[in-house]
């Protein structure tokens, strides 16, 4: 299976709510997608689709990009858990001059390629498990909800403190999630942010974006 295909066939082109400005291959209706991709799944094609959501933490981030552009403005930044692509979009619509999504579903770097294409941005994939190796170089690392499964939560957020402890800024968007740490973290925005009951437990979340310290 195509995973670009499957991408366009199944997606239709959206604004998120909270981010206007640029246009993702997003599912419009939950339950159509879930369900082709399960079929999928059972023939051990096509993983969960994660990424064809514009998910709360991930929007309030790229608002925060994308209103203090100096944040990344001619800086490297790498998206971690990219999904469909929108804070790696963000960040190269505000100046940022390499941005690299990674994303170790195949799918997901197949959105995040054609949508980098639909907003004109240039953007590289990264389909390795950065998690197993020691963190780069990166001046800013970008992460959007990813708190929301242990003991994931627990061994991203690890990764991301040991990036801020090479110099990284980095900056997690997260809606409330139930493993978000309860410390080691700075608030640096706040916004509330449209949401799909099919998807939340309500129709708008309070998402924050924090910044992430070393240990």
């Amino acid at each position: 299976m195509d995973p670009a295909l499957f991408v366009r066939s199944n997606t239709e082109i959206v604004a998120p709510p909270l981010v206007p400005e640029i246009r993702l291959h997003l599912a419009t209706e939950v339950t159509p997608i879930w369900l082709a991709t399960e079929e999928s799944l059972a023939r051990g094609a096509v993983p969960p689709p994660f990424w064809a959501f514009a998910w709360a933490g991930g929007q309030a981030l790229a608002r925060y990009l994308l209103d203090r552009p100096e944040t990344v403005a001619g800086r490297g930044v790498l998206d971690f858990a990219s999904g469909s692509g929108l804070v790696a979009i963000a960040a190269a619509k505000a100046g940022a001059v390499r941005v690299t999504a990674a994303e170790i579903d195949p799918f997901a770097a197949a959105a995040i390629a054609v949508n980098a294409a639909l907003n004109g941005v240039a953007i590289a994939v990264d389909t390795s498990n950065l998690l197993d190796a020691a963190p780069g170089s990166w001046p800013v690392v970008t992460a959007g909800d990813i708190c929301y499964e242990q003991p994931t939560a627990a061994i991203v957020t690890e990764w991301l403190r040991r990036c801020a402890g090479r110099g990284s800024l980095v900056l997690l968007g997260d809606p409330g999630r139930a493993y978000l740490p309860r410390t080691g973290l700075r608030e640096l925005a706040r916004y509330r942010v449209s949401t799909s009951r099919e998807l939340e437990d309500r129709e708008l979340r309070e998402t924050t974006v924090w910044q992430v310290l070393p240990e």
